[in-house]
């Protein structure tokens, strides 16, 4: 796309921005239109290629409300970004009154091929403890902007666990009421047991990582079951804070966290949920995650001051499969 129409664009994105910040006191909802299925993912894929920090719903200025007094900071999954990952829950939240704010993190020289000429969109490659510290300055300013006391974090798969890491060594504690993962990587994975094949062969493990360091991607290996990152992270139990409420909501057909029943954590602060114990039939998989209604129902739910204990979502639009 020429240089120009992206300017143009920009340009009507920040002014309806600036609309929507002008337009809707705290709290209220909105009325965005929200995506599902081939019209989520086709909103998707245009982000991701040409407006990775154009977030529906989000970023517009907000402040919190007293029925939702928590801003919602959205932490995208590897290898996406703000604008693709969150083209479905950022306008589901506004609609529903919440206070929106997204961040891009962990971008390296491998989130700019050399053919796009603008700002990185494959982003969450960077070190995982680096990418933390991001995520700790982007609270500390959604926190300056709205004056709230803590926020409330959504993340998708790495989006989902490197948080803990932010609460556990960098303050986060204090600042975080609850953390929703979506899929997160939690325990870290075996992609289906290719990082256990890689241990047979000598230095394989070791030459891959080394590998994907150099190429930008350090994060891809950091989230390998057994890896340095992981066991820093989990090495001494599950790193939860009682300052802190965790929701993990994952489905069993899970093709990146493998076995799928790694993302969970436990402890008495903690609600786990599989999403075919409410929707048997939902084939979503780790990526369809980011517009599984059913999901994304569970998120709404989890975020209200009251969760109900026995909430079953409708079981329809559900995200990609396999």
């Amino acid at each position: 796309m020429p240089r120009v129409k992206r300017s143009m664009l920009a340009a009507v994105a920040a002014a309806v921005t600036a609309f929507a910040a002008v337009a809707l006191p705290a709290g209220a909802s909105a009325t965005y239109s929200v995506p599902y299925g081939d019209a989520a993912l086709g909103e998707a894929i245009w982000h991701e290629t040409w407006e990775p920090e154009v977030v529906t719903g989000a970023n517009n200025g907000c402040k919190p409300s007293s029925a939702h007094p928590y801003p919602v900071v959205l932490v995208h999954a590897t290898l996406a970004d703000e604008g693709s990952n969150w083209v479905t829950l950022a306008p589901l939240l506004a609609n529903n009154g919440y206070c929106v704010y997204a961040l891009n993190y962990g971008e390296t020289a491998a989130s700019l091929p050399i053919w796009l000429v603008t700002e990185g969109r494959i982003d969450g490659l960077g070190h995982i403890e680096r990418s933390a510290e991001e995520l700790k300055s982007f609270v500390s300013y959604v926190l300056s902007k709205t004056g709230a006391s803590k926020v409330d974090l959504v993340g998708h798969s790495q989006g989902g666990m490197m948080p803990n890491y932010y609460i556990k060594y960098l303050g986060g504690a204090s600042k975080v009421n609850e953390l929703i993962g979506l899929a997160p990587s939690n325990h870290g994975t075996t992609l289906s047991g290719i990082t256990e094949l890689l241990e047979v062969f000598p230095f394989a493990s070791e030459f891959t990582t080394g590998l994907l360091e150099f190429l930008g991607a350090p994060a891809l290996p950091e989230q390998e079951e057994a890896s340095a990152f992981m066991k820093k992270l989990f090495g001494s139990g599950e790193p939860l804070s009682s300052e802190v409420r965790y929701v993990v909501i994952e489905t069993s057909h899970d093709e990146v966290v493998t076995p799928y029943t790694n993302a969970f954590l436990h402890g008495s602060n903690v609600t786990d949920i599989t999403i075919q114990s409410q929707c048997p039939s939902d084939p979503v998989a780790h990526i369809g995650m980011f517009d599984d209604s059913p999901a994304l129902q569970n998120v709404l739910n989890q975020l209200s001051s009251s969760p109900n204990a026995s909430f079953k979502a409708t079981c329809t639009n559900y995200g990609q499969g396999i």
